[in-house]
């Protein structure tokens, strides 16, 4: 049976192409929120960090009614490092809608989140956004898209999929370029008579996917999941069962049940098939598990979750400075942190290490791990970081794997030489080159994850701000050998106290400060990169030896170049694997691992003789 007033659909597409901005207008123009009301753009985007980077990180669930019909929206990440998010609200839906930018075209995260639709053998609407920007070009982005369509053995149906222009920002869509746009209905009526209508057997015994956790400090876990077969009810005694864990056959009591409408969950008693539902009361429910009646236990299949392929180690903060600007600072505050983040993250991995100190957390990415240290900092945790390193597997020959990633990248044309060259002597392969529109060219890169860790801050300063660069896991390869990091060694200060201007006077000749007077130091702390290639210890705290013809005031005259200040991706970039970054609410500190010279220095010479 189908449910013909319903429709699902999930909206992907690469990073920054406008989905989130997509799924504002259709809450509007549906009738969600009230003419007078005052709305923030970007409204699914909820998490502050979402917020200020522009980017969505997880899968949000809303609503809206269009001439009587419910249709459920999934506004998905488009960042490779939350492709996890991606992969599993797909099984909720019916149908996706492919965002493309009509001046940037088919980018890497296209290809990999319209592989996964078409895998599962969904139909897609394929919409062209930015349709007013100066130097949009949807003729060439559509055959960009048909083309990558092909690339994906896409099926004939596929191939005749409806094409959408539309400005998301101004609000309107249209089905041909040369209509006139007035609103968002093209879309809507698109999706009606386009998308199908989720089926199932009303009759049929209870099933329930859980694709996706939300967490709720008043109720705890919370799973989210489309109703494949037959009705779901308050006070229903159901099993918990699993298609990767046969082991699992739970009995446990559905206690609240709710619908998504626009920005809201509703209170439900029942739900039936095709309705997306979200289910509180069961603390130990996952992602994977299907609800099911106790009379037949079956659970659903379920794609397994992407691998983590980088991990650091979250620390206890132990420096001079420890507990002075965190509110949680003990192991078991950093511990109970960790371990909840798991509730909601299934990308995650939380191991405990020999020691009650140190915690290692794995990930798919700098930047998903970035987000979780963000997060904890905001939140009044204070702890240590090291540099991250990717995880490496072995065949049955015992031969070491690691993670490689692809690489896409547009760089304006005089640039490109310095970035083949960058990335060649970071184990990069190259693997195609294209000459693209603009005076820019298309790189394609093989290259070791490790190889791109602390490469974007350079990129970034190579290319002067105008290179983009997109990376999607690739698989693991063979191990392709050492890379060296960093060419330039570290300022450390020499003793705890406060920067003046005179000893910071003298210690910007050896390279650049990332430090300004008055700040504390201690003892061990980087204060600065080094020009040359070897760490060198600087007395940042030097005072100037006051005589009868010199006095203090001349220090005024001493000027001091403006410290450079990283960002928390910058330091995590920066720091060796002999160094550590310092996390508090109010700073970020880089420091060395040993923190007494002596200490360090012996530890440094028996790995050299380690090593030979």
């Amino acid at each position: 049976m189908k449910r013909e007033d319903i429709r699902n659909i999930a909206i992907i597409a690469h990073v920054d192409h406008g989905k989130t901005t997509l799924v504002d207008e259709l809450l509007k123009q549906s009738g969600t929120f009230r003419s007078n009301q005052v709305v923030q753009d970007r409204v699914m985007d909820s998490n502050d960090i979402e917020r200020e980077r522009g980017i969505t990180i997880l899968a949000k669930n809303t609503a809206v009614f269009y001439n009587g019909a419910k249709i459920n929206i999934i506004d998905t990440p488009g960042h490779a490092d939350f492709g996890g998010e991606v992969e599993r609200v797909l099984k909720m839906v019916n149908g996706v809608i492919l965002v493309v930018d009509a001046f940037e075209g088919a980018m890497p995260q296209t290809k990999f989140v319209l592989r996964k639709a078409l895998d599962l053998d969904l139909p897609v609407i394929v919409c062209i956004n930015k349709i007013d920007r100066p130097e949009a070009r949807p003729q060439e982005v559509i055959d960009e898209v048909l083309e990558l369509f092909i690339d994906l053995d896409a099926s004939e149906e596929q191939l005749d999929s409806p094409f959408i222009y539309a400005s998301a920002k101004k609000g309107v869509a249209v089905l041909e370029m040369g209509d006139t746009p007035e609103s968002m209905q093209p879309l809507f009526e698109t999706i009606i008579n386009y998308i199908p209508a989720p089926e199932g057997d009303p009759d049929a015994n209870t099933q329930v996917l859980i694709s996706t956790i939300d967490y709720n400090e008043y109720v705890g876990r919370i799973g989210v999941g489309k109703v494949d077969n037959g009705t779901i009810k308050v006070n229903q005694e159901v099993v918990l069962v699993n298609a990767h864990d046969p082991n699992k056959n739970q009995k446990v009591k559905i206690s609240k049940l709710y619908e998504f409408e626009g920005l809201k969950k509703v209170e439900v008693n029942e739900a039936t098939i095709g309705a997306i539902v979200a289910i509180s009361g069961i603390p130990d429910i996952h992602i994977g598990d299907t609800i099911c009646s106790p009379e037949n236990p079956e659970p659903i299949p379920f794609q397994k979750i992407s691998e983590p392929t980088i991990a650091m180690d979250f620390i206890v903060n132990d420096s001079p400075f420890a507990g002075q600007e965190g509110k949680y600072v003990t192991s078991r505050h950093l511990r109970d942190r960790l371990f909840k983040e798991l509730n909601t993250d299934v990308s995650l991995r939380v191991e405990e290490t020999e020691t009650t100190e140190s915690y290692k957390v794995s990930g798919r990415g700098e930047l998903h791990l970035s987000v979780l240290i963000e997060n904890m900092r905001r939140e009044g945790y204070e702890f240590a970081v090291s540099k991250a390193e990717v995880l490496y597997k072995y065949d049955e020959k015992g031969k070491k794997l690691e993670p490689i990633e692809r690489a896409y990248i547009d760089v304006p044309d005089e640039f490109s030489g310095t970035v083949i060259e960058k990335l060649s002597q970071r184990k990069g392969e190259l693997q195609g080159m294209a000459n693209g529109s603009g005076g820019y060219t298309r790189l394609e890169f093989l290259i070791p994850a490790r190889g791109l860790i602390g490469y974007r801050g350079e990129f970034m300063t190579d290319t002067k701000g105008n290179g983009i660069l997109n990376t999607i896991f690739d698989g693991y390869g063979p191990y392709k050998g050492d890379i060296q990091y960093r060419k330039q060694g570290s300022l450390i200060a020499f003793e705890t106290g406060e920067a003046i201007t005179y000893g910071l006077f003298n210690a910007q000749e050896r390279g650049t400060l990332f430090i300004s007077p008055g700040e504390k130091v201690y003892s061990g702390m980087i204060v600065g990169q080094n020009g040359k290639s070897e760490d060198i210890e600087v007395n940042v705290c030097k005072r100037k030896q006051l005589t009868n013809t010199r006095s203090s005031s001349s220090d005024e005259a001493l000027r001091l170049t403006p410290p450079r200040i990283l960002s928390l991706e910058q330091a995590l970039e920066f720091i060796e694997t002999d160094e550590l970054l310092e996390v508090t609410p109010t700073n970020l500190r880089m420091r060395k691992k040993i923190l007494d010279p002596t200490l360090r220095m012996r530890a440094k010479r028996n790995s050299q003789n380690g090593e030979k």
